[in-house]
């Protein structure tokens, strides 16, 4: 079972490291152990960040078999995770701290849809409907502060504007990499993946907006040429 554990730890670490510190957690409460210098379980030996075990165009998934890493499981949580160090970028950027603590939230919400979607097979829906519900309310406060659209925008404004129409596209991405994955004969995934990456993207949409709307820039119209 250790033999086991390790290996998942390498797989799923490369693509989130985070999940690490939460998987020696585990650990300690299943064995009773008790945590050393490092921060892990008296002994643990500390893995490190490189492992060489994908240095051949393979990785292991969550509980899973060793596929290729362009495997359709792969490339929908690693967009997933691209998707969610934009955000990361986002937070970084001036004037966005009026939108801090949502997008602080949704970062940890496609950590856990990242690892649901690692984990073939998985029954544990950590991405629920009241997920999307809050997105949905999201959406509708943001939107009401609005112009009613009458015509195509362009993707432009304001740096934040700009960088959350980046993260918006992404987001798409992930979405069309998640109903690649749906496609595939005997597959699983998490049951509101679509509908959560579908409202985070037009919610995004709405936060461009409004990052432009509070910044006094006007949305910039597309026109045929």
């Amino acid at each position: 079972m250790a033999a086991s554990i390790g290996g998942l730890i390498l797989s799923v670490e490369q693509a989130f490291p985070g999940l690490f510190p939460l998987i020696a957690a585990q650990r300690r409460r299943q064995t009773g152990s008790t945590v050393g210098s490092s921060g892990f379980p008296s002994g643990v030996e500390t893995m490190k960040i490189y492992t060489k075990t994908g240095d051949h165009g393979d990785t292991g998934l969550f509980g899973g078999p060793r596929v290729r890493k362009d495997h359709a499981r792969i490339e929908a949580f690693g967009t997933v995770d691209e998707l969610n160090s934009q955000l990361g970028l986002i937070r970084t950027l001036p004037d966005a701290a009026v939108f801090d603590s949502d997008l602080r939230r949704i970062q940890c919400e496609l950590f856990d849809l990242g690892a649901e979607l690692a984990t073939p097979g998985t029954r544990d829906e950590r991405i629920t409907l009241a997920h999307v519900d809050t997105l949905e309310r999201l959406i509708d406060h943001h939107e009401a502060a609005l112009e009613p659209l009458a015509c195509f925008i362009l993707p432009t404004g304001t740096p934040l504007a700009a960088a959350i129409h980046v993260a918006r596209t992404v987001c798409r991405r992930a979405e069309r990499r998640v109903v690649t994955l749906a496609a595939q004969l005997d597959t699983t995934i998490p049951a509101n993946a679509i509908e959560y990456l579908n409202r985070l993207g037009d919610l995004l949409f709405v936060l461009a907006r409004s990052a432009n709307h509070q910044a006094g820039v006007a949305d910039d119209p597309w026109v045929h040429p």
